[in-house]
């Protein structure tokens, strides 16, 4: 686990007892028949606190980009497929080209 990963966890209990703690608020607010305003400022702290800690997390634990140049030998995506069995071109949609051809002439 790397130091991005534990940022993220501690990002995410921040956030949680955030939550937590503003239920808590309005419970005691009902108890006291006090109309609710707004989350006490140290909730509002701990929220700003955790997403910031969570956004830096999720920035950092993907990792590294990759090249999305297609002459790179790192994309795999761009390559055919190993076994060409699975690539069909006699298909339905052969039907809507000629429709369209016709569509087209007149």
């Amino acid at each position: 686990m790397g130091l991005g990963f534990v940022v993220g966890v501690v990002g995410v209990v921040i956030l949680s007892h955030a939550a937590y703690s503003t239920i808590q608020y309005r419970s005691l607010l009902k108890i006291t028949e006090e109309e609710f305003s707004g989350p006490p400022m140290n909730v509002v702290v701990e929220l700003l606190l955790g997403l910031v800690l969570c956004m830096w997390a999720a920035l950092t634990v993907p990792g590294n980009f990759l090249s999305i140049k297609p002459d790179t030998d790192e994309n795999r995506m761009v390559s055919l497929p190993g076994n060409l069995d699975f690539m069909i071109f006699n298909h339905r949609g052969k039907v809507f080209s000629s429709e369209m051809d016709m569509k087209l002439k007149i």
